[in-house]
C-alpha cells in the first residue's frame, strides 16, 4: 500500500483492513488528504497519547510563528471554523464549560422515557412486509429527534438538513463544503434571533441568556455551537444504529443480549470499540517538532489520530477484530479521549441501547434486503457507513 493508495474505494467499503495493514506495517504513515501530506496514528498507544499531546493543535494557525496568526485566515468556513472541535484552550474551554452539564450522565439517563417513546413512534409507522432505506427511515430520525428537542430546535426538513449534515463531513469539494455551511448557518442565525424574541427552557435558549448575560459569547459561537451539536447529535448515533444492526444481523446470536437494559449496555460498549463511529478524529497540527511512534513530525505537519485503528488494536485488546460483549472494553476510544472527548457519549449509549433493542424487539425476523457487496459507502474519513442500508422488518412482535 502506497501513500498514494490511503483513501481508496477499498478504504471506504472497509477501513478497518487498512487501518490494520497500516498499524502492522507503517503505524504513522503519510496519507494524502485534502491535498496535502497528513501523518496517519493508528497503534492503540499513540493515538492515546496523542489525543492529549498539548503540542497537537486544532487550529492550524497555533503552528504559525506568532507575527503571523493574527492574519491567517482559519482553514475552515465560519462558522464550523468556530466550532468546539476547531478550538484550543482557552477558547476551547470556556465554550465547552457552556454546554456540559446538559450531557451529565444523570440528566442523558432522565432523557430515556422520552428517546424509547421517540423510537417506538418511529418503528410504529413503518411497513412491515416491503424493503425501506433502515437509515433514512430510522437510523438518521431517531437522534435527529431527539437533538433537535433538546436544543429547542422545531420541526425542520430533516432530509434536507440530513444532507446538508453529510456534506460537511464526507469528501466534497471546498466550494461545497462552503455553501453546505452558509446554508445551514443562515437557517441557524434565524433560529437563534427567534429564540432570543421567544425563549424556551431548552439548551440553545440557555446557550442566548448566558451570551446576553456576559458570559462573551458571539452570535457566531452560539450557531457554531448549535450547529456542532445538531450535526454531531445525530451523526455519530445514525452511523451506530446502522453498523450496529449490520453487525447484529451478521452475528445474530448476539441479538439476545439486547434483551435486558443491563446487558444491552455491555453489548454497545463493545459495538462502539468494534465498530467505531468516529473512525477518526479531526485533524491536529504540530506546533513543534515531535515524535510519533518513532517517526519525526514536523512542527505545521497535520496530524490524523485513527480511533478506529486504536480500536482494533490487538496490542491492546486481544483478538480486537472479533466483536466480543464479554471483554474488558475499558480505555476504547470510540468517543475520543481528554479536552476534545465527546460532549454526547452517554446520549449516544442510551439512544443505541434503545434504537437496537426496540427495533430487533418490535421486529425479531428482521433482515437485510441487499448484499453487503451491494452497498454503497461514503466516502468520509470520519465515519464508515452505507449510504443507504434496505431491509425488511418482518412480522412484528405483538407483545
Amino acid at each position: 500500500m502506497t501513500r498514494a493508495e490511503s483513501f481508496t474505494e477499498e478504504y471506504w467499503r472497509d477501513p478497518h483492513a487498512a487501518l490494520a495493514w497500516a498499524r502492522e506495517h507503517e503505524p504513522v504513515r503519510a496519507v494524502d488528504f485534502e491535498g496535502g501530506r497528513t501523518w496517519l496514528v493508528t497503534r492503540y498507544a499513540d493515538v492515546r497519547a496523542g489525543l492529549v499531546d498539548p503540542r497537537l493543535a486544532k487550529d492550524h494557525r497555533s503552528a504559525l510563528p506568532e507575527h503571523e496568526r493574527a492574519t491567517t485566515p482559519h482553514a475552515l468556513p465560519a462558522p464550523m471554523s468556530h466550532m468546539l472541535t476547531s478550538l484550543d484552550p482557552p477558547e476551547h474551554t470556556r465554550l465547552r464549560a457552556l454546554v456540559t452539564q446538559a450531557f451529565t450522565a444523570r440528566r442523558v439517563a432522565e432523557l430515556r422515557p422520552r428517546v424509547l417513546a421517540v423510537a417506538e413512534d418511529l418503528l410504529a409507522g413503518l411497513p412491515e412486509d416491503e424493503p425501506l432505506d433502515l437509515v433514512a427511515r430510522y437510523a438518521i430520525v431517531l437522534p435527529m429527534v431527539v437533538i433537535c428537542e433538546l436544543l429547542g430546535v422545531p420541526d425542520i426538513d430533516r432530509d434536507e438538513f440530513a444532507r446538508l449534515s453529510t456534506v460537511l463531513i464526507d469528501e466534497c469539494p471546498d466550494e461545497e463544503l462552503a455553501r453546505a455551511s452558509a446554508q445551514m448557518a443562515t437557517y441557524l442565525e434565524g433560529l437563534v434571533a427567534a429564540k432570543r424574541a421567544a425563549p424556551d427552557d431548552a439548551l440553545l435558549s440557555a446557550l442566548i441568556t448566558a451570551s446576553d448575560e456576559g458570559d462573551r459569547l458571539t452570535d457566531l459561537e452560539i450557531v457554531a455551537m448549535a450547529m456542532l451539536l445538531l450535526m454531531a447529535g445525530h451523526e455519530t448515533t445514525a452511523v451506530f444504529l446502522t453498523n450496529g444492526v449490520r453487525a447484529l444481523l451478521a452475528a445474530p446470536a448476539l441479538i439476545d443480549r439486547l434483551a435486558t437494559p443491563a446487558s444491552a449496555a455491555v453489548l454497545v460498549e463493545e459495538l462502539l470499540r468494534w465498530l467505531s463511529p468516529a473512525m477518526n478524529a479531526s485533524l491536529r497540527f504540530a506546533t513543534e517538532d515531535l515524535v510519533i511512534g518513532g517517526v519525526p513530525i514536523r512542527r505545521g505537519d497535520s496530524v490524523m489520530l485513527s480511533t478506529g485503528g486504536a480500536n482494533r488494536d490487538p496490542a491492546r485488546y486481544p483478538a480486537a477484530d472479533q466483536c466480543d460483549p464479554d471483554r474488558d472494553t475499558t480505555g476504547h476510544l470510540a468517543f475520543g479521549h481528554g479536552i476534545h472527548r465527546c460532549l454526547g457519549a452517554a446520549l449516544v449509549r442510551l439512544e443505541g441501547e434503545i434504537g437496537l433493542s426496540a427495533l430487533f424487539h418490535r421486529y425479531p425476523r428482521l433482515r437485510s434486503a441487499a448484499d453487503e457487496d451491494d452497498l454503497t459507502f461514503r466516502r468520509s474519513v470520519h465515519v464508515h457507513a452505507p449510504r443507504t442500508y434496505p431491509v425488511v422488518l418482518g412480522p412484528r412482535n405483538r407483545e
